[in-house]
């Protein structure tokens, strides 16, 4: 197992990709699609794909669609790159998943952060735990709450099949206590709000970063990855400046068009993917829709000319 936490340790320090879920026409997955999306990434050298992320829009799949979701890209991907498969709901539920998840070949189990709304902190972070030692593969902590303790998280650093954190607060002074009482830890902390703020978790030690935008444009991504890996922050900031008005999109209405956004930048390149599930945004307005096609244009031009 120490070799396989090395593996996804080492594949953390890179992007982290969500991929999103194609649909048909009449609402189901669209498998081919979705085949095609995976092997291009995996073409593109994205370290890590974390099937049924949030991205790949985990809550408004079925249990059985979740298990296609990663059952496809865990075969498309084709040990060209790391699969980590996306878990989560009830604990038994999220054991169920990864379980089968495992059993077709995955190399991690993300955990996705348990939403029940009446949830103790410290008993979150014990379901991560919980988790972690029913899995056989390395896990991968999605914390989207500041209300863990720096006890909980370190217990969560240190625990011997836990490979990283996947940190998605803006609370930066958290992330930096935390980072500093588990410097005897070996687990990997990952920015988890993608590109915009990977140059503030890099300052603090972190390393990695989870990404949309790589489901549109790798290559950009891929550019701050190496900027932010060299410590060229100046770089990095200019490359994030070019997407910005992307991410800013995707943080419309409390985030609800943050899976939309992506899903139309990719129907302007040429791959219809379907729209949105409710509860999340379906479709962008007119205004929206032609600002991120000026955004699309702008950054499709750059990067063929690059």
């Amino acid at each position: 197992m120490t070799d396989t936490l090395q593996v996804v340790r080492t594949a953390l320090t890179g992007i982290s990709g969500v991929p999103v879920t194609p649909y048909h026409p009449d609402g189901s997955i669209d498998t081919g699609k979705l085949t095609t999306l995976i092997q291009g990434l995996a073409a593109a050298r994205v370290q890590n794909l974390m099937a049924a992320g949030n991205t790949g829009e985990f809550f408004t799949l079925t249990m059985e669609e979740i298990r296609e979701v990663h059952r496809v890209t865990i075969h498309a991907a084709d040990r060209k790159t790391l699969v980590s498969a996306a878990v989560g709901r009830s604990l038994t539920e999220a054991k169920s998943l990864a379980r089968d998840a495992i059993a077709e070949g995955a190399d991690a189990i993300m955990g996705h952060h348990p939403m029940d709304p009446f949830a103790g902190p410290s008993y979150q972070a014990r379901y991560f735990l919980d988790l972690a030692d029913a899995v056989t593969v390395p896990l991968i902590a999605y914390v989207r709450s500041d209300s863990f303790s720096v006890d909980d998280f370190r217990a969560l650093a240190l625990h011997g099949n836990i490979a990283g954190i996947k940190f998605a607060s803006t609370n930066l002074m958290l992330l930096a206590d935390v980072i500093r009482s588990t410097r005897d830890a070996p687990a990997i902390w990952v920015c988890g709000l993608a590109e915009g703020w990977a140059p503030a978790f890099y300052a603090l030690g972190a390393r990695g970063f989870t990404s949309g935008l790589v489901n549109v444009f790798p290559e950009r991504s891929h550019a701050i990855h190496r900027a932010l890996e060299t410590g060229d922050y100046a770089a990095a900031r200019t490359l994030i400046d070019g997407i910005a008005g992307f991410e800013a999109l995707r943080t419309k209405y409390n985030n609800g068009a943050n899976v939309t956004v992506v899903k139309e930048a990719l129907g302007m390149l040429g791959t219809d993917v379907g729209p949105v599930r409710v509860p999340g945004v379906t479709a962008l307005t007119k205004d929206e829709r032609s600002l991120l096609r000026s955004i699309v244009d702008r950054v499709d031009t750059e990067t063929r000319a690059a």
